[in-house]
């Protein structure tokens, strides 16, 4: 598992077309990708399961915690995210609630973009 970053420090600032806002970039895939928003309330948890293939978790509000097949929980925060390679055991728990978004697909690599924690 690599806990990655996608806060807005970590991104760039974007001025073409008379623009202004930062931006932090994710992922690009060359395969297709499932795309989800999860919403995990007080108390919540994605069961310790398999990854079918790679797999990035996105807090975009709320904290919580994860873990791979060691069972060693991390602390995660919004902007921040987490990945898991194909065939990983992994686990996600809040106590307070979370959002997330999760991008699932055969060629993730989110350490073209992203800076690890």
């Amino acid at each position: 598992m690599e806990i990655f970053q996608f806060t807005k420090e970590s991104g760039t600032h974007i001025s073409k077309f008379n623009s202004d806002f930062i931006m932090s970039k994710i992922a690009r895939t060359e395969k297709p990708a499932h795309i989800g928003c999860v919403h995990l309330d007080a108390g919540g948890v994605i069961g310790f399961h398999q990854a079918a293939i790679p797999q990035l978790l996105l807090v975009v509000n709320g904290e919580g915690e994860v873990c791979g097949e060691d069972k060693i929980m991390h602390k995660i925060n919004t902007g921040e995210a987490a990945f898991w390679i194909k065939n990983e055991f992994h686990e996600t728990f809040t106590q307070n609630g979370l959002t997330a978004i999760i991008i699932e697909s055969e060629t993730l690599e989110p350490a073209s973009f992203m800076t690890l924690k």
